[in-house]
């Protein structure tokens, strides 16, 4: 059996993941393609628990180390328990962030370096690299505005709260989308990089365009 594709959708929070994500899926769905969703952290009973570690608010003070050994912790369970499994039976693992993520709020954000996160990801996760990545990268401030109010809501609503990293000042989050574009500028063959303030319809018809050509590309008649 064909080995299935790995996609990943990056960028801040706020940057409309997680609604592009389900209209990519559905859009997938009705062409029979039968994706596997997760997402990091969280994804499995081990990554939600360790998610509820690094989002909550009252999870501070936590090293910079400790939060990326945490993120790894994480990878490593879903790379074990869903995305691998996915791959060797042919399926799409469609995943919400991936170690560009870490590399991009651990290594730039908390000024942990790329090299180090790249290292762990050779050594805990083998390596393994996304098919296709889809970077959405709105203006900064547009990001942390819809995250911030999204938090607030689903806070209000549930009593949930995953506002650690929306507490950090401007500079981190600076730091964080710059490494972001370090990254697409370092992976262009992998990265398709989905930039500024657009409608939702529109990063849709972007991102359908990007993984319409992959699925050629990764066609067995090819």
């Amino acid at each position: 059996m064909p080995r299935g594709l790995f996609i990943t959708i990056e960028g801040l929070d706020g940057s409309g993941k997680t609604t592009q994500i389900k209209r990519l899926a559905a859009w997938m769905q009705k062409r029979g393609l039968d994706p596997v969703i997760t997402r990091q952290p969280g994804g499995t009973a081990t990554g939600d628990r360790i998610r509820a570690l690094l989002l909550d608010s009252g999870s501070t003070p936590l090293a910079p180390t400790t939060e990326m050994a945490l993120m790894f912790a994480d990878r490593a369970q879903a790379i074990a328990e869903v995305i691998e499994p996915a791959l060797a039976a042919g399926r799409i693992a469609l995943c919400d962030r991936f170690t560009d993520s870490t590399e991009a709020y651990q290594g730039g954000g908390r000024q942990l370096g790329s090299e180090r996160v790249l290292d762990l990801h050779r050594l805990i996760c083998g390596d393994l690299q996304p098919d296709l990545t889809l970077l959405l990268l709105p203006s900064l401030e547009s990001s942390l505005a819809r995250a911030r109010n999204r938090n607030e809501r689903t806070t209000a609503q549930t009593g949930q709260d995953e506002n650690r990293f929306e507490q950090e000042q401007g500079e981190f989050f600076k730091r964080v989308w710059a490494k972001y574009r370090e990254i697409a500028r370092r992976e262009p063959s992998r990265v398709v990089l989905i930039e500024g303030n657009l409608s939702i319809d529109e990063v849709y018809e972007q991102i359908v365009e990007a993984v319409s050509e992959r699925l050629v590309a990764n066609s067995p008649a090819r």
